[in-house]
């Protein structure tokens, strides 16, 4: 099949993309390259991508309404794979607008070209970030997810509504999946492993957020991918008998999962998991909860098993020791 695969110079989508070319798909590949975070990590994904067969690069920009339009009738793909996003909590507080353009616009070219094009299943990444100041563990699609703490979660959540709308009016199928904490080997310079392996290395404190009295559910990528490939092949139904007692199920061909560890661990667990890895302990630097965190994350991932008997079980320290083989690999000298 073809697909497109936004986001795919990032973290999920390098993975996602590099998972169905060896599978024999035709993959356009999407990213508009900016510079969030590192440029040159995301050309050294690419540069892993480029020699794959049946994989095509597109740069190109969600927002660009034009452009996003023309390459869906080119393509005419069969599914849409939807991971690009602005990312990042914190950077939500100083850039707003990013999100808007990225996580909101950016969600409704998508959802165009589905509608406009004959798309068989659009795919698209949520976040735990919806579930916000829910304090039920661990986190069931079931609940209700209305109060979240940083636009950025309030983006994610806009996604799920927006593809409920277009499931419903114009019979899209549409998945969304609430990633858990992902982490492991070309992963994102912004977050918890790289910031803290980086620091270790080399021998600067790590910030530890809330005193180290956080809990999260750390998801290798490579369990991730895992879900989303088998999820692409689950397509959702209309079903007219379909109980609406579940905001993660409706009557329109509409679905939502969790991914995640199902085991989240302390945060001063993780950065012991850190410190066996590099062979270092690292120096700590306690500060308060930052905003726009949540104490805890943990999933319940028993619908995405029984979807398709598959849920994460990559070990922290197995996660971990991978990740630090590959930043040493990738950042000699440290």
């Amino acid at each position: 099949m073809k697909f497109l695969v936004t986001g795919a110079a990032g973290f999920i989508g390098f993975y996602t993309a590099q998972r169905l070319c060896q599978a024999g798909h035709e993959v356009v590949g999407l990213d508009n390259l900016n510079d969030y975070y590192d440029i040159n990590l995301k050309h050294a994904r690419l540069n892993q991508l480029q020699p794959l067969q049946g994989f095509r690069f597109v740069e190109l920009d969600l927002a660009d309404r034009e452009g996003m339009a023309a390459l869906f009738r080119q393509e005419k793909f069969d599914r849409v794979i939807h991971l690009a996003a602005q990312a990042g909590v914190r950077y939500s507080l100083q850039n707003p607008f990013a999100y808007v353009d990225s996580n909101l616009v950016g969600m409704m070219t998508i959802l165009e070209g589905c509608r406009n094009n004959e798309v068989g299943h659009l795919v698209y990444a949520s976040s735990s970030s919806v579930y916000g100041m829910n304090v039920k563990m661990p986190f069931s699609t079931d609940d209700a997810v209305d109060h979240p703490v940083s636009l950025y979660a309030a983006t994610k959540k806009s996604n799920e509504l927006m593809a409920h709308s277009y499931s419903h009016l114009y019979d899209i199928p549409t998945t969304g999946l609430r990633f858990f904490t992902v982490y492991g080997p070309w992963g994102r310079p912004d977050m918890a492993p790289f910031l803290f392996t980086r620091a270790i290395l080399q021998g600067e404190p790590i910030k530890v957020f809330n005193h180290g009295k956080m809990r999260r559910d750390f998801t290798f990528v490579e369990d991730i991918v895992e879900g989303v490939i088998r999820i692409q092949d689950v397509i959702p139904q209309r079903d007219d008998q379909q109980a609406m007692n579940s905001p993660a199920a409706s009557k329109a061909p509409y679905r939502v999962y969790n991914i995640g560890n199902n085991q989240p661990i302390e945060l001063m667990e993780f950065i012991q998991a850190i410190e066996n890895a590099a062979g270092r302990e690292a120096v700590k630097e306690y500060l308060p909860m930052q905003p726009g965190d949540v104490p805890a994350t943990y999933a319940d991932v028993s619908g995405l098993e029984q979807a398709v008997g598959f849920k994460p079980s990559t070990s922290i320290q197995d996660g971990m020791n991978r990740f630090v083989d590959w930043y040493r690999g990738f950042y000699p000298g440290n």
